[in-house]
């Protein structure tokens, strides 16, 4: 088989289904719904996937909005999982008119990091490729993860533990971002808890009476601050072992009144998954400490708990290449001059979209939950220029480049690069078979974890209050 032949092939495939696959990117940009709420936009998806011929199971890993859609051909070996999300943000309602802040409906969600793009970019991949497998009599398996509630760190955990991400020979990904880049690189180990106290009110005239659940919360932020001084640090800046916090669901909220209850909610990232198991033990530490001095009770609830990524360089090294061969998105005067505008707006230089890819290297990168596959196969992600530099993410900047000509050139270089690098691999099995070799290496004798426990559910409710004040309209 001609690997270069083959390339043309789906870039021709791309271009002639282009509309279509733009229409769907513009629905969940249009609708945009939040972690764990997805229906709309994962069944958009789910039902493509069963027209091209692909054999979708709903509701993976206890989670009515994940998927898992399979195609396979001749042997079915080897098998390529494709990433694959598409919830939002909120508060990130914006205009696609507008290269200032301007939502169209004030305080409900928005497509703030892409993932209408990434989510329909994983779509199209897979449907070339299941095309490329028939036509060219390649033997080999395309696997869809429908992975819900990235931005809370929450699907990829869950479907790790129900066992879905095994039984992949690699898996394959990328990000709208700021910078073209396609590294090696791993990211932190995360977990997102809640701590609740219980008190007993009572008149503030005569607070003995009672137990405060604020005082609770307020002394174990006031602990967990003195923690930090004996925290190993890991590799700053970016392998920098922290938490952060805030309170929440304190009451009654009068001042009068001594508060039964609040919950103080902290997010911590760890350079490895063994510091954040010792740093979550010892923040709990600091609840139960808490509520010790205060004579009031405490519950933790964990959210998710995710591990530090694998990196793979034979993988990663795979996909840098064809970056460099198909090159970055091309982008038009009218479009940097819209993304300057943006920047404009922001308060920040003037320096536009990034047009480079950069140097291979490794290091690390943003907190996400996709650190679950590098755990169960060979796994690279690309990040491609979406918005313009250094205006940070999760805004509505990013909202509006989701829905314009810098969108849907961000999406087709993705595809262009997702197809380019499967191709290698379908070509070449030489490459896979160094690239678990390297795997195996990094685990170090270790297998896959989830560092959930076995009896936690999936957070189903997560934002439904919220979302039931922007319906999604079909």
């Amino acid at each position: 088989m001609n690997s270069l032949v083959m390339k043309q092939q789906l870039k021709a495939w791309a271009g002639a289904h282009a509309e279509e696959y733009l229409k769907i990117a513009d629905d969940i940009w249009n609708h945009p719904e939040l972690s764990m709420q997805e229906f709309h936009c994962s069944g958009l998806i789910k039902d493509k996937l069963r027209a091209e011929g692909f054999t979708v199971e709903e509701g993976t890993g206890g989670m009515p909005t994940a998927f898992l859609a399979t195609y396979s051909y001749g042997t079915g070996k080897p098998v390529i999982g494709i990433n694959c999300e598409y919830d939002s943000l909120p508060g990130l309602s914006q205009s696609c008119c507008s290269t200032s802040k301007n939502p169209i409906t004030e305080g409900a969600p928005g497509q703030g990091c892409g993932h209408n793009l990434l989510g329909t970019a994983a779509l199209k991949t897979a449907v070339a490729l299941r095309y490329l497998l028939e036509e060219e009599t390649i033997s080999g398996t395309i696997k869809v993860i429908g992975a819900p509630a990235e931005e809370m760190c929450v699907g990829k955990p869950f479907l790790g533990k129900a066992g879905a991400l095994k039984g992949m020979d690699v898996i394959l990904d990328w990000h709208p971002w700021s910078s073209n880049r396609a590294d090696y690189d791993s990211c932190l180990a995360y977990f997102n808890v809640k701590f609740h106290f219980k008190g007993k009110t009572s008149h503030g005239n005569s607070p003995w009476h009672g137990r405060s659940a604020l005082d609770a919360a307020m002394i174990m932020g006031t602990a967990s601050e003195y923690l930090r001084e004996h925290t190993y640090p890991g590799n700053p800046p970016d392998g920098a072992n922290t938490f952060n916090y805030t309170f929440s669901d304190t009451g009654p909220e009068f001042a009068s009144v001594v508060p039964d209850r609040a919950s103080i909610w902290y997010v911590g990232r760890y350079e490895t998954v063994a510091d954040a198991k010792e740093g979550l033990r010892r923040i709990t530490n600091c609840a139960k400490g808490a509520a010790m001095a205060t004579e009031t009770e405490v519950r933790s609830e964990l959210i998710t708990f995710t591990n530090h990524k694998l990196r793979n360089k034979t993988l990663a090294e795979v996909m840098h290449k064809n970056f460099q061969e198909i090159g970055p998105p091309d982008f038009t005067e009218e479009e940097q001059r819209q993304a300057k505008e943006i920047q404009k707006n922001f308060g920040i230089s003037e320096t536009g979209l990034a047009t480079d890819i950069q140097p291979f290297g490794g290091g690390y990168s943003i907190v996400c939950d996709t650190s679950e596959y590098s755990w169960n196969a060979p796994y690279a992600v690309a990040w491609i220029t979406l918005a313009p530099e250094n205006i940070g993410w999760h805004n509505w900047g990013v909202a509006y480049c989701a829905n314009n000509s810098m969108g849907i050139k961000c999406m087709d270089k993705a595809v262009e690069l997702l197809t380019c690098t499967a191709v290698d691999l379908l070509s070449d099995p030489q490459l896979i078979q160094k690239a678990k070799e390297e795997f195996k290496e990094r685990k170090g004798g270790q297998d896959y974890e989830c560092q959930l426990p076995d009896d936690l559910c999936p957070p189903l409710e997560l934002n439904k209050e919220t979302m039931g004040k922007y319906p999604v309209e079909k």
